[in-house]
């Protein structure tokens, strides 16, 4: 990224008094970037970034000013925020991951490359399998799917380049490993290829016109929509998806998995109703995804989602937090231990929503020691969560009484600096 004083300058004191929007539109005109290209690299529409430009819209979420920072090449996110303070972008968006520009190039590398023998589709399912079971157990998952991914990105993508009877298994296999990369890319500052390997995933399930890839893949999607937003576009998908896959639920024949990421979706409309501030709606969609979770028992858990009887606790947690009902998101953070949460990145972000919590109760010591057991139990993960970053440099600024070496030996693992 370049210096706030680079390409144009940073904003003069004779524009200090400038909003939020005014001050995006002056870095995208300094930059000499069109509205279309800024909305397209950050998911958005020509007509929301002009709205927001000409403040007729609220300003944009932190998640989506951080967006619209990496687009336009900014550091400081005090340019855009207009605070006075140094904002560095890369204490909420974390730093690109060592191993994102060999995944990129897989993903877009459309060199239909010789070989001299084809993996077979089953093959590619059980590397498939082992890396979903990798990711979920590993503390450093994104290193771990760093190494993998490149490799089995194009060899899914090629196995669906030939024609046979194995080319329906291997599609369904490719949209499951772009859904794995999904977990990798997410967070890091290359906003487009969430939206890439989402789309993508879809666009296999519809391929091959199966509704459970269709909603495996369209989980990923409501999560970019949401993040972006775009909050009616994310509830459409979702209902679409289960729209197509209630038919089969009640079958005795169909597979719990099906019925498990029919919570899953229902969890996530309970997240974005939460973020839209709508406690009845959330709470709503959050009974109808529990109620599957209880039938499929505490045993079960969604491969790729994680869904389950603890993570629906869990997920009683965040929408405690984004309602800031902080009483009801302690009460179930309570409720269940979270050693109950198999997947080790899903149990520290577990850690990070309770932090959270606490955060809105002004609880510093005991944010403080869920941001460092998060740390403990993934640390890949709370360097990667901006929520958890943001919360590190707080306490920085402001640790608590007798504990600034420890707060700061936080913030050296994390990789945030005061």
């Amino acid at each position: 990224m370049r210096t706030s004083n680079s390409a144009g300058g940073a904003i003069v004191h004779g524009e200090s008094s400038l909003a939020i929007s005014q001050r995006i539109k002056i870095h995208r005109e300094r930059a000499g970037m069109s509205r279309p290209v800024l909305a397209g690299l950050i998911g958005k529409s020509t007509e929301w970034l002009k709205a927001v430009e000409n403040g007729r819209l609220q300003t944009p979420r932190l998640s989506m000013l951080l967006r619209i920072a990496q687009a336009l090449d900014i550091e400081d996110l005090a340019e855009l925020t207009g605070d006075g303070h140094a904002v560095p972008v890369v204490v909420f968006a974390g730093e690109q991951h060592a191993a994102l520009t060999q995944v990129q190039a897989a993903l877009t590398d459309f060199r239909i490359m010789a070989r001299d023998r084809q993996p077979s589709a089953q093959h590619l399912a059980e590397r498939l399998r082992q890396a979903w079971h990798i990711r979920h157990c590993s503390p450093d998952h994104r290193t771990q799917l760093g190494s993998l991914l490149p490799g089995l990105i194009r060899d899914a993508q090629s196995a669906v380049r030939t024609n046979g009877p194995e080319r329906r298994t291997a599609r369904k296999t490719l949209a499951g490993v772009y859904q794995l990369a999904d977990f990798y890319v997410a967070y890091q500052p290359a906003p487009e290829l969430v939206w890439m390997v989402a789309d993508r995933g879809l666009n296999e399930g519809y391929e091959v016109d199966d509704p459970y890839v269709i909603a495996c893949s369209a989980w990923s999607m409501v999560q970019a929509l949401r993040d972006s937003g775009r909050w009616e576009e994310a509830i459409d998908l979702a209902r679409d998806s289960i729209t197509r896959l209630m038919p089969y639920v009640e079958r005795d024949e169909t597979s719990d998995d099906w019925r498990g990421i029919v919570g899953a979706l229902e969890a996530e409309v309970a997240y974005v109703y939460a973020r839209r501030g709508r406690y009845g709606s959330a709470w709503a969609s959050w009974e109808r995804a529990d109620d599957f979770a209880q039938r499929l028992g505490p045993t079960y858990r969604h491969v790729q989602t994680s869904f389950s009887t603890s993570v629906m606790s869990a997920h009683a947690v965040t929408l405690g937090v984004e309602l800031r009902r902080t009483g009801e998101a302690l009460r179930a953070a309570d409720s269940f231990d979270p050693r109950d949460i198999v997947s080790v990145p899903r149990r520290s972000r577990h850690f990070i929503e309770v932090a959270r919590a606490h955060t809105q109760q002004g609880q510093p010591t005991a944010v403080y020691a869920l941001l460092s057991n998060a740390e403990r139990t993934a640390p890949e993960t709370i360097r990667y969560n901006g929520f958890a970053r943001n919360m590190v440099l707080d306490l920085l600024k402001s640790p608590p009484p007798g504990m600034r070496d420890e707060v700061r030996e936080l913030g050296r693992r994390v990789g945030v600096a005061a």
